[in-house]
């Protein structure tokens, strides 16, 4: 039985890696292609084109992990169904829940590559991407250092910065726009300098603008309270698909810096906890989805039931995602209700293998 097992473990694990290999190179050579001379204003020769290829590999690899899983579950099934090895496999009495449980250890394998490459190699390679700024990574923000205005949020007090240090603890050139529980402008608070002392901002060189036509304060020091503090430099973009679950946890923790609502950090966060268990569940559709096709004239019709569940877990991992990102969902419930979903559809394909079997 563990021959079985460690058989059909190799086999998903082959075709897995050859197909992630397979869509990246190319989908990496058209990028490269496409984008050719725009890489090529970085440097002369094929050093450039390497390192731009070598960069966009995390991302890309990243992007098709689940489909090439599937894939690589489904032409291994569809291989033995074709040459008749299932129904030799079945008739040695092992259960598909059998079968999901010994290929498991493949699953963890699998999973934590598709982790790791999500959580630390595309966060590594991102910031370099966007240096280049080319094609989608053009019109995004370079972090810390790019000129741009630095926004924050605390409560309904609204705060813009023109530069921060690489830890976030001095401000220079700083608005406050002080607004009451309808929305309207109090006062505005301008400051040359801010320090954070004791998450306390203290204000240098000040001039309170109030919302009545009355003469400005001008006053030497200010202390502020509110809880408003920039991001680490480098990571003032806020994007959380290109986090790693360390500064998710930062953002989670700071209340999102006022980039973005804390609920859409919280969402990606599990999202990226989920990854570590997706292999799995694709192995627990399959496998009891095999037993309906135990002849190879089935095996057609095997692979595009597959495909169509996995197509169709894709499509609802990513409405749920979106509707965790705008908080119309919990942010566990947003990224973990496909996976329970589908996981009780795998549960009761297997119950209904195991007593039909």
């Amino acid at each position: 039985m563990k021959t079985i097992g460690w058989l059909l473990s190799k086999m998903i694990l082959l075709r897995f890696v050859m197909i992630l290999s397979g869509i990246t190179v190319f989908v990496v050579s058209l990028t490269v292609v496409t984008y050719s001379e725009e890489i090529l204003k970085r440097g002369s020769g094929a050093s450039p084109i390497a390192e731009y290829a070598l960069l966009l590999l995390p991302v890309t690899a990243s992007t098709f992990m689940a489909i090439s899983v599937l894939l690589g579950i489904l032409l291994a099934l569809v291989e033995l169904s074709y040459r008749s090895e299932l129904t030799a496999i079945w008739a040695t009495g092992l259960s598909p829940a059998r079968i999901v449980v010994m290929l498991f250890p493949l699953a963890v394998i699998i999973g934590g590559i598709t982790f790791l490459i999500a959580d630390q190699g595309v966060p590594r390679v991102t910031p370099k991407l966007i240096d280049w700024g080319i094609g989608e990574y053009g019109g995004k923000k370079a972090g810390a250092g790019s000129g741009k205005a630095i926004w924050m949020r605390a409560g309904n007090d609204i705060l813009r910065a023109s530069q921060a240090n690489a830890d976030a603890t001095q401000l220079t050139d700083i608005i406050i726009f002080r607004r009451g529980l309808d929305g309207k402008l109090l006062e505005q608070i301008s400051a040359h300098k801010a320090t954070l002392v004791n998450r306390r901002w203290q204000l240098e060189d000040v001039i309170i603008y109030h919302a009545e036509n009355v003469k400005p304060n001008r006053i030497k020091r200010l202390v502020y309270s509110g809880n408003m503090r920039p991001a680490r430099e480098g990571k003032r973009s806020g994007e959380p698909a290109e986090m790693s679950t360390v500064d998710l946890g930062y953002f989670i923790r700071n209340a999102g810096f006022g980039i973005k609502p804390v609920h859409v950090f919280e969402t990606w966060w599990h999202r990226r906890m989920s990854l570590l268990f997706t292999p799995w569940l694709m192995i627990a559709l399959c496998i009891p989805l095999a037993v309906q096709f135990r002849r190879g004239g089935a095996a057609g019709r095997l692979f595009m039931a597959g495909l169509a569940l996995g197509f169709s877990f894709s499509i609802f991992e990513g409405i749920a995602l979106t509707m965790g990102e705008v908080g119309f969902v919990p942010p566990w419930f947003g990224a973990w209700a496909p996976f329970l979903v589908y996981a009780a559809i795998a549960g009761a394909m297997t119950f209904k293998a195991e007593t039909v079997s």
